[in-house]
């Protein structure tokens, strides 16, 4: 069994156009939306693909019965954290001109102390039953660094993490190593804390991660 934690999901609209006019009115020729988020996109990927599979995730605001009642339809198992702060809305622009796409990304809101404490109980009920854990998204502002570190004594399954900056590099100094660390190329950049030009920087910040504590780095 997997279970899946992050703590920034989203409600994304996605636009397409057939063409994208910067400082322009445009109108979108289609619109649809989703559930999303990568701690709900790695849940519903993972259902999709047959695995059980349980999500925690937090859901708010006016967005909640719209986020809750997709999943349901998708068949993906989730441990709501109610919220008092609504789940944040992004937004895609498809160009099909260009086939280029720009994200819009609204912050994720803090989440209040009894919420990330309703939320380990949750995770850790969930993680008890599971042999691989999958950590990912980033941290919503006055979360602790240490929050995917914290969960590494309730945690008895192997690790997978799609995580970046101070809350990776936190995680990578605790006592356990990690299975797999999956950070896109800016993510890595803002990991190690510097600009990767070409494929030798892209090697070797990588063989960082592995010398940090990562068995694997993808």
């Amino acid at each position: 069994m997997i279970v899946v934690a992050g703590l920034t999901p989203a409600w994304q609209q996605i636009l397409r156009f057939e063409r994208l006019d910067v400082g322009e009115v445009n109108r979108a020729v289609e619109s649809a939306w989703c559930a999303s988020g990568k701690v709900l996109n790695v849940g519903i990927a993972a259902t999709r693909l047959g695995a059980q599979c349980r999500t925690i995730s937090p859901v708010g605001g006016d967005v909640s019965a719209s986020v809750r009642r997709q999943c349901a339809e998708l068949g993906v198992e989730v441990d709501w954290i109610e919220t008092l702060e609504p789940t944040r809305v992004c937004t895609t622009l498809l160009d099909s001109s260009s086939g280029v796409t720009t994200e819009l990304v609204e912050n994720a809101k803090p989440l209040h102390d009894a919420e990330l404490r309703a939320y380990r109980s949750a995770y850790e009920r969930a993680a008890a039953a599971a042999n691989v854990a999958v950590w990912t998204g980033s941290l919503p502002a006055g979360t602790p660094a240490t929050f995917y570190r914290d969960l590494l004594d309730v945690t008895p399954g192997r690790i997978v993490v799609d995580a970046r900056g101070p809350e990776l590099l936190a995680l990578l100094d605790g006592t356990r190593r990690p299975l797999i660390v999956k950070p896109n190329r800016e993510e890595l950049a803002k990991t190690v804390g510097r600009s990767i030009d070409d494929e030798a920087d892209l090697c070797r910040a990588m063989h960082e991660l592995n010398d940090r504590g990562a068995e694997w780095v993808v």
